[in-house]
């Protein structure tokens, strides 16, 4: 006969009563840190933006505003300082000579540039290297250095005053930059694509101008930009091997503007800005370009 009695119960334990933790700090902290980064940014962008827009703002005044009151609130504005500026500096001649010379100067920097990186960056024997390497060197070379030599070649080859020199110097100054940027490119691109194309029957010439060339087109953008800016701000080279005023570009004429006794504001402020206005075009046309090569070229090289 089995029993039905049940086996005894276990006396419950009380709950254990509960703890409110205080509340945590880090997402206050966060957004501190957050706001902080944010004023800072701000001051970063007013420390850049400030001098532009007191140059803006300085260029649209009249000359007795300025003198009375030069860092003041305006009380006038005008823009006859941009038409005699735009006269003085003899802006559409000097802006075609800057044109013609910086877009020359880029066309052989890319050009020459491509050529040379691709056996660089395909080529493993040693003295693939060291040439690389020579090409480097040549980055740190600045332009001071070699500008008496340079004048020294040029006038001996009948190029001074000419803009054939101008574009060689320029070639030969950023050559090294233009190598340093594609053969870091050039060597993040897989090695199968040329070889299913040298199993197709491409030499090295077609295999480079229709299968590598057109995946520089990032890099390029990014190399371009950076040349053209150099190019366009540069004052020493047109101003030691161009003579002919006809032939003097945006910066030197603009340079004519500075006196070292006394400067007009009014005069100079709006040249300078006539001056950066292509790059700031320039600049607008390719800065997604630029982002993405950047990016791309950032490899190990």
């Amino acid at each position: 006969m089995t029993s039905n009695t049940l086996p005894p119960r276990t006396p419950r334990r009380p709950a254990a009563p509960l703890v409110t933790s205080a509340p945590s700090s880090g997402p206050a902290l966060r957004r501190a840190a957050g706001a902080l980064r944010t004023v800072l940014l701000c001051l970063g962008v007013l420390v850049f933006v400030l001098p532009f827009l007191f140059t803006v703002v300085t260029s649209l005044r009249t000359a007795a505003d300025v003198a009375g009151d030069p860092l003041g609130i305006p009380h006038s504005f005008t823009l006859k300082n941009f038409s005699d500026a735009f006269g003085q500096i003899h802006y559409g001649r000097s802006a075609l000579n800057t044109l013609l010379i910086t877009g020359l100067s880029c066309l052989s920097i890319t050009v020459l540039g491509s050529l040379a990186s691709y056996p660089l960056a395909r080529i493993t024997q040693g003295w693939s290297t060291w040439v690389y390497r020579l090409f480097i060197l040549g980055t740190s070379v600045p332009v001071f250095v070699v500008v008496a030599p340079l004048y020294l070649l040029m006038r001996d080859l009948n190029l001074l005053d000419n803009y054939a020199g101008v574009v060689f110097v320029y070639t030969a100054m950023f050559l090294p930059v233009a190598v340093f940027f594609y053969t870091s490119f050039i060597r993040s691109i897989p090695m199968d694509i040329e070889e299913a194309a040298a199993l197709d029957g491409c030499g090295a010439f077609r295999t480079f101008f229709t299968i590598i060339l057109p995946l520089l087109r990032p890099i390029t953008s990014t190399l371009l930009t950076f040349v053209s800016l150099q190019v366009w701000n540069d004052l020493i080279v047109p101003l030691v091997f161009l003579q002919n005023p006809d032939k003097r570009t945006v910066m030197v004429n603009a340079y004519s503007f500075i006196d070292p006794h006394a400067v007009q504001p009014t005069t100079l402020f709006p040249a300078a800005l006539l001056g950066v206005l292509p790059l700031f075009l320039i600049f607008v046309l390719l800065q997604r370009h630029v982002v993405a090569g950047l990016s791309a070229g950032a490899v190990k090289s």
